[in-house]
């Protein structure tokens, strides 16, 4: 390969820096609202907002990549109730509960966050990996579409403005903060790339996914051995905002179970795709 062949290689398109620097302007102002105006996350509007305009994009994407498949009418409503259904009432539940004190320390014997948190996951992900339907809907759905929608993980970036303001210990609010701003400002680069059709936007798509779930792995990892419980090793000094608490304890108790399987459906998708290709 010549140099020139080298450099063209390594230019970053513009569409992929134009979005990157769009996704590091909105972080850096909604970082700053959270930081100067901390009544504004308590109140429990920007994450309403935040999981309304997620919720509508997964609708939406469900039912357009239906349409796109082989699938009869009657199989496409089915399936897209089959899974709206359940994920809607999930989501209910989940925020019923946060706004309850459910996932409060103490508030029961039983673990019942770590379990929010894993449940779904143990539950889902083998009916969404397996399934065959699942299988033909990601064949006709954009792979883009799995990877750009978790844009929202930027709004993680509210665990470095409590840090900042001295409301959440560093060791958690640090990495789990910073895994997640950069899960989300790549996951518009990383669909463009993709977009591309090269083998090595591909590459890229799958180890944004890799990187997103290891966010998720650690954050959850430092949070049981810091947290009150069984499993705590650590016991952080200073001041704590309740994680445990809403509108907190949606993170943890319904966005993080529900990432990982837009993670493992778009790391199927991506598999998928390259085997098709290869045969």
């Amino acid at each position: 390969m010549n140099p020139n062949a080298v450099s063209a290689a390594v230019i970053v398109p513009h569409p992929v820096r134009l979005s990157l620097m769009w996704a590091v302007l909105f972080t850096a102002l909604w970082t700053w609202l959270i930081y100067a105006l901390p009544a504004l996350p308590e109140s429990g509007f920007p994450a309403l907002a935040v999981r309304l305009m997620a919720h509508g994009f997964i609708a939406l994407g469900l039912w357009l990549g239906l349409e796109s498949s082989a699938l009869a009418p009657r199989q496409r409503q089915a399936t897209w109730l089959a899974v709206m259904v359940p994920f809607t009432l999930w989501a209910a539940v989940a925020w019923t509960a946060a706004i309850n004190g459910t996932f409060r320390t103490g508030a029961s014997p039983l673990p019942l966050l770590p379990a929010a948190m894993l449940l779904p996951v143990i539950v889902g992900a083998p009916v969404l990996l397996l399934s065959k339907r699942v299988g033909l809907l990601l064949d006709a759905m954009p792979p883009t579409w799995l990877i750009a929608l978790q844009l929202y993980r930027i709004f993680g970036s509210q665990w470095l403005a409590y840090w900042l303001r001295g409301a959440l210990p560093g060791l958690w609010a640090l990495p789990a903060g910073t895994g997640d701003v950069l899960t989300g400002l790549f996951a518009v680069p990383a669909a463009i790339a993709l977009a591309s059709g090269t083998a090595e936007g591909r590459k890229g798509a799958i180890l944004w996914n890799i990187c997103g779930l290891a966010d998720f792995a650690i954050a959850i990892a430092l949070g049981m051995i810091m947290s009150p419980g069984a499993f705590q090793l650590i016991v952080p000094s200073g001041p704590s905002m309740g994680v445990d608490t809403f509108p907190n304890v949606l993170t943890p108790a319904f966005v993080v179970p529900s990432s990982i399987l837009l993670h493992a459906l778009s790391l199927r998708q991506l598999f998928r795709r390259r085997r098709a290709e290869t045969v």
